[in-house]
């Protein structure tokens, strides 16, 4: 924490100068002149008697504190402090939206904020929340109808929004496909993430624009992203639901084709938001309050620095530089910039909590979330 022998040796100069008894045997060096004039800052008036230099500290604590001044003052010593953790935990591994959290540990935002982010990872928005429920997590980056899940009775809520339109969710065919639009999809199987999950309400919902009700085209909750592309291999899906950075990498390989990228067909809408658990809603705030702050500086860092953030993307998310090019000029403009919500996305994300089942009604919009913390300001 602090150089203890430089420290003492402050102590014993403050005690020799409370006592009178501090001689100059030469010329103080440069060193014990700064010493004396950081610790001559600290001198008071008396409030009685005119013997006193000094006013008597009231405390150990306060004379270490005042040394501790000096000996910062003098350079002497650099304070160690620890930062404090946050547990976030991430729907899928794979998302250039949620790859923001990497960006900006990588850039030293949060260390800015004094925070050190544990970042884990999931298989789809029902285990992160259950992750969340566990509090395994502290904080969350989910799906927009993953906030359903408070008016169910998950200890936590929806504190920022996120993301908006889809535009970083693609629905992908094998390259060798025979399908070609929109149109061929009825009745035909799709790979996604979980049920319940964004991506699931996704096909619903494309399959409602397309007037064949919610369940004209079948979603198939498979899980992680290779369990549904070897699905698609074996003929047993007609397509899956990826990100569409994934989708950029695959199609580049040869591997598939995107079929179409949601935000064409949902443009009032919240792809993602941010959760924490009502511990620290109620308990740490101001800890949340600092993460949020690091979020949104992340975000208009990634803004304005390109190059940083297509680089840490692309390690993140494990797909080429070239293609991280092509999400970061596809996407970056979906980002809340303070986290502050939208009535109108909020209204289409609760029809969507009925539509998936996760709710038997619509719910009310303040049951499903919190302004508490946003918009953040910084």
């Amino acid at each position: 924490m602090f150089n203890c022998t430089a420290l003492q040796r402050i102590r014993v100069i403050w005690r020799r100068r409370r006592t009178g008894k501090a001689k100059r045997a030469h010329a103080p060096s440069k060193g014990r002149a700064l010493a004396g004039t950081a610790l001559r800052a600290h001198r008071v008036r008396p409030s009685a008697g005119p013997s006193a230099s000094f006013a008597q500290p009231a405390s150990d604590a306060s004379r270490s504190g005042t040394a501790i001044v000096a000996l910062l003052l003098l350079g002497l010593v650099t304070p160690s402090f620890a930062l404090d953790t946050v547990r976030l935990g991430k729907a899928v591994p794979n998302s250039f939206a949620f790859g923001a959290a990497e960006v900006g540990i990588d850039a030293k935002i949060f260390a800015g904020e004094g925070l050190d982010i544990a970042v884990s990872s999931f298989r789809g928005d029902a285990q992160l929340q259950q992750a969340l429920a566990a509090g395994s997590v502290d904080v969350g980056l989910g799906s927009g109808p993953g906030l359903g899940f408070r008016v169910k009775g998950a200890p936590m809520i929806g504190v920022a929004a996120m993301y908006g339109a889809p535009r970083n969710l693609a629905l992908l065919v094998s390259a060798k496909s025979p399908l070609r639009s929109v149109a061929d999809l009825k009745g035909k199987r799709i790979g996604v993430t979980t049920a319940g999950s964004l991506t699931e309400w996704l096909v619903r919902e494309l399959s409602r624009q397309q007037g064949w009700g919610s369940d004209g085209i079948t979603a198939v909750p498979l899980g992680q992203m290779q369990a549904r592309l070897a699905a698609m291999d074996r003929g047993e899906l007609d397509g899956v639901v990826l990100e569409a950075a994934n989708g950029y990498d695959l199609e580049e390989a040869g591997r598939t084709r995107n079929l179409i990228l949601f935000g064409d067909i949902v443009k009032h809408f919240y792809t993602h938001v941010i959760f924490a658990t009502d511990e620290m809603v109620e308990k740490r705030p101001e800890l949340l309050r600092r993460f949020l702050r690091g979020w949104f500086k992340t975000i208009a860092f990634m803004k304005a620095n390109r190059d940083f953030t297509v680089k840490s993307e692309a390690r993140t998310i494990d797909v080429r530089q070239s293609v991280v090019e092509k999400i970061y000029n596809a996407q970056m403009e979906g980002f809340s910039l303070d986290g502050a919500w939208d009535p109108a996305a909020i209204d289409v994300i609760r029809s969507s909590l009925k539509e998936l089942g996760i709710l038997p009604t619509i719910p009310e919009a303040k049951g499903l979330y919190t302004d508490k913390f946003v918009p953040v300001r910084f």
